[in-house]
């Protein structure tokens, strides 16, 4: 879990990836034949081998902000969302202000309860109702903070009785599967690429580049997806639930998987004894949406990390379930010759 960690505590909102893009790098060198990284800022690591292109992918950007104004008497800051909030997650919250001169911590505050009047307690909280404050006098943030600065939300990565909990896992997670499997993998029957995408968050835009740069013919996105196994949710509605194995996903706002992969997927998973589960998401999508049209096109699918209270900073998940995504896909590189797409 050291790995995870590192990945998931390390800052990194859509186009400001580079620390994670360094431990990726770090970790790979001496398991892969070449990294490099494109314009975009996606890292593509790349072990070659025979067979057909297989290209997996998982995003390492994390939702975040820019400092969009600073408060000319007060040194308060106004913060603009990269990725996609839900805001009453964000009140109380602590935050880290990327400056060119060095990290500032500060608190996501907003105005008192106790001074709301009826009309604004009945209103939706809004981004914009918020503010950051990082605790120095006005003159000295004006002098250390610029607009355009990122922000991040901070959170140590802990055990959550079985689960691990941090901010982050969306999708650090899916780093973390793909830097394992191409580590794990023994005999690739596949021309293998692994890519840490950016700016996912923002429209799978990463994804798109590299797809073009790789040109798979199996594409597999690596992601965290709903498990809202929690209370007052009904079963038909959980989507995923926690310790029940990897998530096949079927279909979500950017993609439909390949129907031979999906069964390939399951078919491996129940030969090899490999937890899953079925996965169809209503509302959202993954990198898979963008490598299946790079080119003249490929077959995709995304393997998913059943994870509660995403796009928060208690984002948790089953060690269990990260395990399972791994082997799988493993199982997967080692015989991709033999899946037939046609059939």
């Amino acid at each position: 879990m050291e790995l995870l960690k590192r990945l998931c505590e390390a800052p990194g909102i859509p186009g400001y990836e580079a620390k994670v893009r360094t431990i990726v790098e770090e970790d790979l060198e001496g398991y892969v034949d070449s990294i490099e990284t494109d314009a975009l800022g996606n890292v593509i690591a790349h072990r070659s081998g025979e067979g057909p292109v297989v290209v997996l992918a998982g995003h390492m950007d994390e939702i975040g902000f820019f400092v969009s104004h600073i408060e000319e008497k007060t040194g308060f800051l106004r913060i603009n969302p990269v990725g996609g909030f839900d805001p009453i997650n964000l009140v109380a919250q602590r935050v880290v202000v990327h400056t060119e001169t060095g990290d500032l911590v500060g608190c996501i505050g907003r105005k008192a309860v106790h001074i709301l009047t009826d009309e604004e307690k009945k209103k939706p909280l809004e981004v914009r109702d918020l503010f950051v404050d990082v605790g120095l006098p006005v003159e000295k943030v004006a002098a250390t903070v610029r607009i355009g600065d990122s922000v991040t939300l901070r959170q140590d990565f802990v055990e959550l009785g079985d689960l691990v909990s941090c901010k982050a896992l969306d999708d650090r997670a899916g780093v973390y599967v793909g830097m394992e499997a191409i580590k794990r993998a023994k005999n690739p029957a596949c021309d293998l690429y692994f890519v840490g995408t950016t700016q996912e968050e923002v429209g799978l835009r990463g994804a798109q580049v590299a797809g073009f740069a790789t040109r798979p013919q199996i594409g597999i996105a690596l992601d965290v997806t709903i498990a809202a196994d929690t209370p007052s949710v009904e079963p038909k509605d959980r989507v995923t639930q926690l310790g029940k194995g990897v998530a096949i996903k079927v279909r979500d706002s950017a993609s439909i998987s390949h129907p031979a992969l999906v069964r390939a997927m399951r078919r491996i998973a129940e030969e090899n004894g490999i937890p899953y589960q079925m996965e169809i998401l209503p509302r959202g999508g993954t990198d898979a949406g963008a490598l299946q049209m790079a080119q003249e096109g490929a077959a995709v699918i995304t393997l998913s990390i059943p994870t509660r209270y995403v796009h928060s900073v208690v984002e948790a998940l089953h060690p269990d379930d990260l395990e399972a995504t791994i082997q799988l896909l493993v199982a997967f590189i080692e015989n991709a010759d033999k899946i037939d797409l046609a059939g």
